[in-house]
């Protein structure tokens, strides 16, 4: 499908009230305006769309001009099966991508294939100066390496994170909540290397996690210390 043509899809099934709705929930995207389209229609958009030739030029039209057509496209580059295409595509979406939404949703699916190629940009995307940059590699570190292919190295890389962003050290806060779960003798010690409101982020939100044991929930909140 080409540019134009997603856009008529996009405008026949918006939404312009639920799109003001998440204009007030998903704060700081400088995409003009949001059209409502929700998520599973995009979801199904992309799977529609992303195997036909004219939608790669939906692809290199950067910036969009829709917060919907930021969604699609991180929906689009999921569908993709080529490592490399992949891995061509996010690079180039990554610096337009200036929300937590469309930076929490994008998640290729052929990374789960190649998780060790996969690293090395990680660890660069967890330097870059573009703080959804960072969200978007500590999000990939948090969803494809507590598992099976866990190494407490990790835990060191996303520990030295430091940001001024709000919404990188939320996803920091995340992370570890997750570790917690996952990972727990590893990830605890790791706590005292975070900046205090982190830390108790982190804490919180094991706090709130039903993978988190009553036991080891009562230690975390003796570890908590609550700011003035």
């Amino acid at each position: 499908m080409t540019p134009e043509e997603l856009l008529a899809r996009m405008m026949q099934m918006r939404d312009l009230p639920y799109g003001e709705l998440q204009k007030k929930l998903i704060p700081g995207s400088e995409a003009g305006a949001y059209l409502g389209v929700r998520t599973p229609a995009l979801r199904a958009l992309a799977r529609e769309a992303a195997h036909q030739p004219d939608t790669a030029a939906f692809l290199v039209r950067l910036p969009h001009r829709y917060f919907d057509e930021n969604q699609l496209h991180a929906f689009l580059l999921a569908e993709e099966k080529d490592f490399d295409l992949c891995m061509r595509g996010v690079e180039a979406f990554l610096p337009y991508v200036d929300n937590w939404a469309t930076c929490d949703q994008m998640s290729p699916k052929c990374f789960r294939r190649h998780r060790r190629e996969l690293l090395p940009y990680i660890q660069r995307w967890l330097h870059s100066a573009h703080p959804y940059t960072v969200r978007f590699g500590l999000g990939m570190l948090m969803q494809h390496f507590l598992d099976a292919d866990f190494d407490p190295v990790y835990l060191q890389w996303a520990a030295s994170v430091r940001s001024d962003a709000y919404y990188v050290n939320m996803m920091i806060a995340w992370y570890f909540a997750t570790a917690l779960a996952k990972q727990y003798d590893a990830a605890l010690p790791c706590l005292d290397q975070l900046e205090p409101w982190t830390r108790n982020k982190a804490i919180q939100k094991a706090l709130e996690s039903c993978r988190v044991p009553e036991e080891r929930k009562a230690f975390l909140k003796t570890l908590k210390k609550y700011e003035k």
